[in-house]
């Protein structure tokens, strides 16, 4: 149905400048489950939405370690996670051998980067299907970085990609100016919220569809087990009560009866319409 005569190779460019395998790729990020990174002045923290195939099946991981001091948390094919994740690693390991110091963050991008372009330019790769959240922890401070399948890579404040991702980019867009000031506790519950807003009415989180990850300093890369994850999800839950009616759907939803043109009419249905269609 998509298919036209300029995406049968990854070197073939369209007329209108576009590389239509690298876009497909990145199309496979946006239909994986959603996942937020975000960081204060002294942690970085990183929370996925687990999914599982079908109900015969357990939560698939979302949240990688890759040394110490970093991990990773992926929206799309997890298989290229794995590939990619396991280089990351191996480049760790070497950078501490040869140098008995932890790689930087930046560097390890860097070259991660590199790697990932050269997909993007022969014939007989294809690109890795799956968009990176890195969480690290330098001399430089806490960092969150993003990768995508076109090898662009870019250090963010705050980041969340995969399916719905546009309604927790608004939450954190919304509250960037609180993250440097948080402390732990408070930027993980922002994470959280910002995850929650991903999820239809009907969906809620709990401890078996949400993962924590936590670095920062003197404290190495930790994923919280299930009763430290409960901890934080009882903590939002009032917020949730807030927020959301008895049936489960924002008071935004319920709120607008069309009736009533004023200025309030027509913004409240704005920003559930642009939820739903994401």
């Amino acid at each position: 149905m998509f298919r036209n005569q300029y995406d049968s190779d990854v070197t073939v460019w369209s007329p209108q400048g576009r590389l239509h395998q690298v876009e497909y790729a990145m199309e496979a990020v946006k239909q994986g489950s959603a996942t937020v990174g975000l960081k204060n002045r002294t942690h970085a923290v990183l929370i996925a939405l687990k999914r599982a195939s079908s109900e015969l099946s357990a939560y698939q991981e979302k949240i990688i370690p890759i040394d110490n001091h970093m991990g990773i948390t992926l929206a799309g094919l997890t298989a290229d996670a794995r590939m990619l994740s396991r280089y990351m690693r191996t480049e760790c390991l070497n950078y501490k051998y040869s140098h008995d110091s932890v790689l930087p963050v930046s560097r390890l991008i860097t070259t991660l980067g590199n790697k990932m372009q050269t997909c993007t330019q022969r014939y007989d790769r294809r690109p890795y299907g799956v968009g990176l959240l890195v969480a690290g922890y330098d001399d430089q401070g806490p960092h969150i970085f993003q990768t995508c399948p076109s090898a662009n890579y870019f250090n963010c404040k705050a980041m969340a990609l995969g399916s719905r991702s546009q309604s927790a980019r608004t939450y954190l867009e919304k509250h960037l100016n609180e993250f440097p000031s948080c402390d732990l506790d408070e930027i993980v519950k922002h994470g959280l919220r910002a995850l929650r807003d991903t999820l239809p009415n009907e969906v809620d989180l709990t401890v078996k569809n949400v993962s924590i990850g936590i670095v920062g300093k003197d404290v190495p890369f930790t994923i919280l087990d299930e009763s430290a994850t409960a901890i934080y999800l009882s903590e939002i839950e009032g917020d949730e009560k807030r927020s959301r009616g008895p049936g489960g759907a924002a008071e935004q939803d319920i709120q607008p009866p069309q009736p009533p043109p004023a200025d309030q009419g027509p913004q409240d249905p704005q920003p559930a319409v642009a939820m739903d269609t994401e």
